[in-house]
């Protein structure tokens, strides 16, 4: 099934929209765990985690601006097909994905700085969370 360069154009604004805002969050988190007093690994783990999610979601944000670029009608490619930006296609759409895993970590993984009823239960919402993602991805 061959998708037209419009869908591909809607598809890659929704993808820059929703990228923008997860990254912008992810952002925001990797700035309150640097701030924090705690240095232990679970700490160091939330980090690395975000920080992952921020730059996935980065990646995905420019990677979706140059398919928006390419398929806007008058842009400045003339007579494009869909095999002339598969390579950000294949990226935006792995990065998106390490993403949300990494995402839904930091979710999980949250609650284990408070205690470990708390980490039960965001761990139980983190799962959760990414099982509905990708049932709707489906």
């Amino acid at each position: 099934m061959e998708f037209t360069l419009e869908y591909w154009n809607t598809l890659a604004k929704q993808l820059i929209l929703i990228s923008s805002l997860l990254s912008g969050f992810s952002i925001a988190v990797v700035v309150n765990i640097m701030v924090n007093a705690r240095k232990d690994r679970l700490m160091n783990r939330l980090l690395k985690a975000a920080t992952l999610a921020a730059g996935s979601f980065l990646v995905t944000v420019f990677s979706m601006f140059q398919i928006a670029m390419m398929t806007t009608p008058g842009g400045y490619w003339k007579n494009v097909v869909a095999a002339d930006f598969a390579l950000p296609r294949t990226m935006g759409a792995a990065t998106f994905i390490v993403g949300l895993l990494s995402l839904t970590v930091v979710i999980s993984w949250a609650g284990w700085t408070k205690s470990r009823q708390v980490g039960r239960f965001t761990t139980v919402v983190g799962i959760a969370t990414l099982i509905l993602i990708l049932l709707t991805m489906v």
